[in-house]
């Protein structure tokens, strides 16, 4: 069986990349497909010979800014992604956050999207990533280029979510967006974690710190989590990059610490011995939550999206109720004294293994 991989953009390591990485582990000698590719910190997932990248136009700003800027090319990408030619392969796999569900194979071959989430900032987020847009000294002609933009690609994102054959969902959280905006049916399919995650001794003892592991970006409300921590004077440790470090770093308390990138051992010795790992943001699924339990460690997430997937309250974990620093302080504040049983949480996560997961794809591809 001749397979194709499709992902919209490798350039940075997330959840979604993970996904596409699994798919390339399954598909060893399938190519990858995408739009913009970061061989610096991709390479080892995605090796250069096997990644198929997009002729897209020529940038008028410096390389730098445009190598790896992906809004720079926003209104590029439909018609870029609509001119590969699938008819050599029998299976097109894509993993698709905004653009990799609009190929189109001409019904052969078969087309299977695992989807993420349809563009956030296309439904779900539009205004408040206009209205983060139309600050600064340019900020009024940014958000009008991006009305604009923002309109023609809603219209094609809406078109083409019937080409896909079978659309498969990340959460019911997702499920429950798919058939929103695309008016389409789909199967849910939890994204797993790597046995990686389970394979070091629980540690019952945990040490007087938060932690939270994400990519600094707004939508991830990390800044939540750094004003509660300052509030209550406790220890957090943030692991990860992106671009909100500057901003969450002016906003940091003395008790606030900023770790940037981790090794994946590092960030397993932390998930270990963190007495919780906070999640203060609305997230389609969301790995980091089981990784956590997986290492025994409960999770304060909010009270929505594909937390209420995966987080047990109170034997896993805990949520706060309403999305702001307040209510993710209180629930901290509370539950600074009640105890979780590493060993459940641990029981847990494995309900959320890799070998469910690529039997479920390959029922899919077969």
């Amino acid at each position: 069986m001749r397979v194709a991989i499709v992902h919209e953009l490798l350039t940075r390591r997330g959840g979604a990349e993970r996904i596409a990485r699994i798919f390339a582990e399954m598909f060893p000698e399938a190519p990858v497909y995408t739009l913009l590719y970061n061989e610096k910190k991709l390479g080892e997932w995605f090796p250069a010979e096997r990644v198929r990248k997009a002729a897209l136009p020529a940038c008028r700003l410096p390389l730098a800014a445009c190598k790896y800027n992906h809004h720079l090319h926003l209104s590029q990408f439909p018609k870029a992604i609509e001119s590969w030619d699938f008819s050599e392969f029998d299976v097109v796999l894509s993993s698709s956050s905004a653009f990799a569900h609009g190929i189109i194979t001409n019904g052969s071959p078969k087309h299977i999207c695992y989807v993420h989430s349809p563009a956030r900032y296309l439904w779900d987020s539009t205004h408040e990533v206009l209205e983060r847009a139309g600050k600064g000294p340019l900020g009024f002609l940014k958000r009008r280029w991006l009305e604009r933009i923002f309109h023609k690609l809603r219209i094609w994102d809406a078109e083409s979510a019937a080409r896909a054959d079978v659309l498969l969902a990340n959460s019911k959280e997702v499920q429950r967006r798919i058939e929103c905006y695309w008016r389409r049916e789909s199967k849910v399919v939890y994204p797993p974690i790597e046995d990686f995650w389970l394979e070091k001794d629980l540690q019952t003892e945990k040490e007087d710190f938060y932690l939270i592991v994400s990519t600094l970006t707004p939508y991830k409300h990390i800044d939540r989590a750094v004003e509660a921590c300052n509030t209550l004077k406790v220890p957090l440790k943030i692991v990860g990059e992106g671009r909100d470090r500057r901003r969450l770093t002016k906003i940091a308390g003395p008790t606030v610490e900023l770790l940037g990138y981790q090794s994946n051992d590092v960030v397993r010795d932390l998930y270990s011995k963190a007495k919780a790992v906070l999640f203060p943001g609305k997230d389609d699924f969301g790995l980091v939550p089981v990784e956590a339990m997986a290492c025994g460690a409960p999770v304060i997430a909010l009270k929505e999206g594909g937390a209420l997937e995966t987080v047990r309250e109170g034997e896993t974990g805990f949520f706060f109720n309403e999305p702001t620093a307040e209510s993710l302080e209180e629930t901290i504040h509370q539950t600074q004294v009640m105890k979780i049983d590493p060993e459940r949480c641990r029981e847990h996560a494995k309900t959320f293994g890799r070998e469910r997961f690529e039997e479920a794809i390959r029922r899919e591809t077969s």
